[in-house]
């Protein structure tokens, strides 16, 4: 968190002689504002409130309310962002970008530049943290390696570096901007797995017969990527549409059909959850106005990533339970059988066909059946159509969240028993504290990170985790409603918009609608009758009429008002057109 904790995002207005300050983001008297060059108003604007927060001093400028990219820029400084390194910081990292590759503190890595070595990213992507090779060794059986940037040997414990880190603990991507965990020369440049640059790395070394693997070796490394592959890219390959030369060619498909083991012995198995989801992707133009935004689903490229990486996460885990070695577990403890019970109910006043689940005496049971009730309820989405986020979100909501913590309590959504975090160390501190401990565990020149500090650890990383997630959803929201309010005027603010609710509580109905919309539509002007949320929490049933508006429901809306600088929008259900 910055150190200004007292400053406001402010709107700059003129009040007669007066120049204030409204605070923007939260609510606030107005204040008066000191004149100085950076002051104007009609901008945003960082400021320091004095005694008795009538008055303020201008600390900087932010930009405009009517400009996106702004708005984004304020609301990360509001939310405690730092938004800029110390300069310390800053030069600790350029020195080890230039010294750390000529002073290697492990001289024992081992060379593998000649493998056949790619990445597979987002094509926005700017740090490539993982790559990857493969070859087939025969029938269902293959090489895999996982090789993640060595941002350990670059980071030491107890630095300047390691407090800032884990002061940020994570990297928070909102759209068009990212707050970074690690310095710009380390992040987008020395631990950057950037094609045809030597790169050290940790590699996870795994022989697979079927989805069974065989043996696993991990080693410090030099690597080399040859290649980088987008996901658009990778699943055009695949579709026969674009080419790809050898070796590469080869050694994409081996990994592809690894993969596609991995996810056949998930779904024969069935105790992992059936969770698809779709993020969305923003364009801004120079600007820093919404272009246009797409939804990023899961595709085949991306579920390739997926499963090697937790192929590589939970061999790190086996290796570091096995050894009692320290560290820093992705725990996702299972179920309260009480609220997968509930979740059956909410399913079933939601008329969604569910399997007997039969008496829920333990966690484990409760778990298994909420992986079964995901299979039910993605099954149920693809017969009808509809559905997909409402339903999901009631699948999650039964769960417990997932958390760091220093006890190996398995990872229920995925049916693990072992698993960590290894695979991200640019971007989660979690993962540095996995590599410490995997490379002090086989002798790679690292010590183990202190038992005595982990448990306070997995609590801070989880929170600021946490504090990252509503950064970056309500950074999302703030995109989409500049984007809708240009939609609007450009083709008319009477538009109507195919919609489909996704939440309800007492007040009213969440409904996404159009192009990755979102907006709420209060109860309170839902024409004539009134509106009660049932006992489950699923439906808005009317008094009088008994008419319901349920989860997953098709809806006609409009759109009655959009406040995109603080992500809201308020919907009405659109007329009727009467029966011919």
């Amino acid at each position: 968190m910055r150190e200004e904790s007292d400053a406001l995002v402010v709107l700059l207005t003129q009040r007669g002689k007066f120049l204030t300050g409204e605070p923007f983001f939260d609510r606030g008297p107005r204040m008066t504002v000191e004149r100085d060059r950076r002051a104007r108003p009609g901008q945003l604007a960082l400021v320091r409130p004095g005694m008795g927060r009538r008055s303020a001093k201008v600390m900087r400028q932010l930009g405009r309310p009517d400009v996106a990219r702004d708005v984004i820029e304020a609301l990360m400084i509001a939310r405690g962002l730092s938004r800029a390194f110390p300069g310390g910081v800053e030069k600790a990292a350029s020195i080890a970008r230039d010294e750390v590759p000529r002073q290697d503190p492990a001289p024992s890595r081992r060379d593998l530049r000649e493998l056949t070595t790619f990445t597979i990213d987002p094509a926005t992507a700017k740090d490539f943290d993982d790559a990857i090779s493969c070859e087939s060794l025969g029938e269902d059986r293959w090489r895999v390696w996982v090789h993640i940037a060595d941002v350990s040997a670059f980071v030491r414990p107890g630095t300047a570096l390691d407090r800032e880190a884990y002061r940020r603990s994570t990297s928070v991507y909102v759209p068009g901007a990212v707050e970074p965990m690690l310095p710009q020369p380390l992040s987008n440049d020395a631990c950057s797995l950037v094609p045809d640059a030597d790169r050290l790395a940790v590699s996870v070394e795994m022989e697979l017969h079927g989805a069974r693997v065989e043996r696993v070796a991990f080693h410090r490394t030099l690597i080399r990527s040859g290649l980088r592959l987008d996901y658009e890219q990778v699943d055009r390959i695949f579709a026969g549409d674009e080419e790809i030369a050898e070796p590469w060619r080869a050694s994409l498909h081996a990994a592809r059909a690894a993969a596609a083991a991995l996810q056949a012995k998930r779904d024969e198995v069935g105790s992992a959850l059936v969770i698809d989801g779709a993020e969305p992707e923003f364009r801004f133009d120079r600007k820093g106005h919404v272009e246009e935004s797409a939804e990023r689903v899961q595709t085949e490229s991306h579920r390739l990533i997926e499963h090697l990486m937790i192929a590589a996460n939970e061999q790190v885990a086996k290796l570091l339970a096995d050894r009692g070695i320290p560290t820093l577990y992705r725990v996702h403890e299972r179920p309260e059988p009480t609220s997968v019970e509930l979740l059956v109910m909410r399913l079933a006043s939601l008329d969604v066909p569910t399997p007997p689940i039969g008496e829920l005496q333990t966690s484990q049971q409760a778990a298994d059946a909420v992986a079964s009730l995901s299979r039910a309820v993605d099954d149920h989405v693809r017969r009808t159509g509809h559905g997909r986020r409402a339903l999901t979100s009631l699948v999650l909501r039964a769960l417990k969240q997932a958390h760091y913590t220093p006890s190996n309590l398995g990872h229920a959504g995925l049916g693990l028993t072992h698993y960590c975090h290894f695979t991200s160390p640019i971007r989660r501190y979690p993962d540095l504290v996995c590599h410490r401990a995997l490379l002090s565990a086989i002798g790679a020149g690292e010590d183990a990170p202190r038992a005595s500090a982990l448990d306070e650890a997995g609590v801070w990383t989880s929170a600021r985790e946490r504090d990252a997630m509503l950064i970056e959803r309500d950074s999302d929201d703030v995109a989409r409603c500049f984007l809708l309010e240009r939609r609007l005027f450009e083709e008319g603010f009477d538009a109507e918009f195919d919609g489909e609710v996704v939440g309800v509580i007492r007040v009213g109905a969440f409904v996404a609608f159009g192009d990755g919309y979102r907006g709420m539509l209060p109860s309170r002007k839902l024409p004539g009758d009134w509106w009660e949320l049932n006992e489950e929490g699923t439906l808005l049933r009317g008094e009088k009429t008994g008419n319901a508006i349920r989860l997953g429901d098709a809806l006609r809306v409009r759109v009655e008002r959009v406040d995109a600088p603080r992500g809201r929008v308020d919907l009405l259900l659109a007329p009727r057109l009467p029966e011919s």
